[in-house]
């Protein structure tokens, strides 16, 4: 069955590339689920979460040149794709909602060079330290903090209460935090 899956995902991939339409098709029927299933914690109204679905594999088909499984599974890149169109959407409607004049004393929104510096040595301390944690710990701390799940999804698809999800993450902050000190916090 396994083989089943990775020969699928090979020749999804390669429709893609070929730009061929059953490829768009194949996406949405085998990884849809997957899709809906990332965005819909971040994005609200159904109709939200619909045109960010069209648009993460309209993103995908754009992107698939740049896929490379050495960096990482197929699943996890479309998943990546997936959260960040879904967050995208999220800030362009919350700066729909809060259209107004911008004051020309607003600073950039870019960090400085001195910032992204910083930022990237963050990201790199938090992935040595997420790499650390056992598989099944790191999982609990992606679904919460990076797929923005409700404690009640998780434990309902983890077999856990929710007492002991949340019990869990607790405990992975507290051993997070010990691992990262020594590294600048904001």
């Amino acid at each position: 069955m396994r083989e089943t899956a990775e020969t699928r995902e090979r020749e999804i991939i390669e429709s893609l590339l070929g730009r061929d339409g059953k490829g768009m098709d194949a996406l949405l029927l085998y990884y849809g689920p997957l899709i809906r299933y990332v965005i819909a914690p971040i994005l609200d109204d159904p109709q939200d979460r619909e045109d960010c679905l069209s648009e993460t594999l309209t993103r995908v088909c754009e992107k698939i040149g740049q896929f490379d499984r050495k960096r990482g599974s197929f699943r996890a890149w479309l998943t990546a794709i997936a959260r960040n169109t879904a967050y995208n959407r999220k800030r362009s409607i919350a700066r729909e909602d809060g259209v107004g004049e911008i004051s020309e004393d607003v600073p950039s929104p870019e960090p400085t060079p001195e910032e992204a510096l910083i930022q990237k040595e963050r990201r790199e301390a938090v992935s040595r330290a997420l790499s650390q944690l056992s598989s099944r710990d790191r999982t609990l701390f992606y679904r919460k903090y990076y797929y923005c799940q409700p404690i009640s999804q998780i434990a309902s698809e983890t077999g856990m209460t929710e007492r002991a999800v949340e019990g869990k993450l607790y405990r992975l902050k507290k051993r997070l935090r010990r691992m990262l000190e020594g590294v600048a916090h904001e």
